[in-house]
């Protein structure tokens, strides 16, 4: 009875993370799940744990509609940036890390060329700030160190280089493991919106 009963209860949760994708566009979703079903077959923890979660990527996308020049800041296994790049063919992504994990390219060749041209992958830390010939940076996606004082250095190395309407975007603010993202946040004095495990501020 508890195999058949640990059997139901994986079926059901799949079943709910499959409904939990109908908030994600069709293409992100599909990829997603693909990615997903990678990981699990590939034993890749890190990215399981750290990849956001469709909720959090939905309000990311929403975000980021209509801005085609997108930073983030932490690319991990580079889900988030290919999730980016998909939702829109005109949007060019750069996303900085200098821990470069073998997993990602794995995740890289399930996006396909057309997206992995779309995406720069920059091997150097987040501080640095843009490149002389970079355009305005129209959203910013801060997920590397979920340290406050890093946090806070990144976002400073980066606020200069937004544009006018410019949107900054936290991940796991409010996180009880990440307590520095929200400490960070509140000692930058920034007024914005909370949404669900994101925080959300705009340029003035």
């Amino acid at each position: 009875m508890g195999g058949l009963a640990n059997a139901a209860n994986a079926i059901r949760a799949e079943l709910r993370l499959a409904l939990s994708l109908r908030v994600l566009p069709a293409r992100v979703a599909r990829f997603w799940w693909r990615a997903r079903r990678h990981a699990r077959r590939a034993e890749d923890r890190f990215s399981l744990d750290s990849a956001a979660r469709p909720a959090e990527l939905a309000e990311l996308l929403a975000r980021a509609r209509d801005r085609t020049s997108v930073v983030e800041l932490g690319t991990g296994t580079a889900w988030s940036a290919i999730a980016l790049a998909l939702d829109d063919g005109a949007r060019r992504v750069v996303s900085y890390d200098p821990c470069v994990r073998p997993e990602r390219e794995a995740y890289l060749d399930l996006a396909g060329l057309g997206v992995r041209g779309r995406i720069d992958l920059r091997d150097e830390p987040d501080t640095i700030g843009p490149r002389p010939a970079d355009p305005r940076v129209q959203l910013l996606f801060i997920d590397s160190s979920h340290e406050r004082d890093a946090v806070v250095t990144a976002f400073r190395a980066w606020r200069g280089a937004l544009a006018p309407d410019g949107v900054v975007v936290f991940h796991d603010h409010g996180h009880p493991d990440y307590p520095g993202v929200h400490e960070a946040v509140a000692e930058l004095a920034l007024s914005g919106q909370e949404r669900g495990g994101l925080f959300v501020w705009q340029a003035p």
